[in-house]
């Protein structure tokens, strides 16, 4: 896939499995949501964020090896198998101000369908969870260093 179709597939899906390297050797995986936001290198580069709780297992994991393999998938035959793995470095972000605005962000795109605009205004409800729940997490970034992609449905038929 293309840079631009990447970014327009990430848009698009809604969960990304996050891939650890866990403490006894194996692989520690785990859904999480995200959301897309401009990287530090410009020219269009988007970054995954997502967030999780500081006492979590991946937590414990990131903390030993900073290290993570994404990957975003979509397809239920395998004329239709597409995606992206993204293998990174994670930075954990602690401040809870930072950590709560990442929480509205997410919320802001899951209160939609996949594909449409986040969400303009969350209930009062809502952002009370997110204020509430923002101490307790961490933001992760994860900055991209290798890449590859499949798209399928490229291949018409021949395999």
């Amino acid at each position: 896939m293309s840079a631009d179709e990447v970014n327009a597939f990430l848009v698009h899906e809604r969960t990304v499995t996050c891939a650890t390297n866990g403490s006894r050797g194996w692989p520690h995986l785990m859904p999480l949501w995200y959301v897309l936001r401009d990287g530090a290198g410009g020219e269009g580069e988007q970054r995954i964020w997502a967030w999780t709780y500081e006492a979590s297992q991946k937590m414990r994991n990131l903390e030993r090896d900073s290290r993570a393999t994404l990957q975003v998938e979509s397809g239920d035959t395998y004329d239709q198998l597409r995606g992206v793995m993204l293998e990174c470095d994670v930075v954990v972000h602690r401040d809870t101000a930072t950590v709560a605005k990442l929480g509205r962000e997410l919320f802001a795109r899951y209160a939609v369908a996949p594909g449409e605009p986040p969400a303009h205004i969350l209930p009062d409800a809502v952002t009370a969870v997110i204020d509430q729940q923002a101490p307790k997490r961490v933001g992760l970034e994860f900055i991209e260093r290798r890449r590859a992609t499949w798209d399928h449905r490229k291949l018409e038929g021949v395999y």
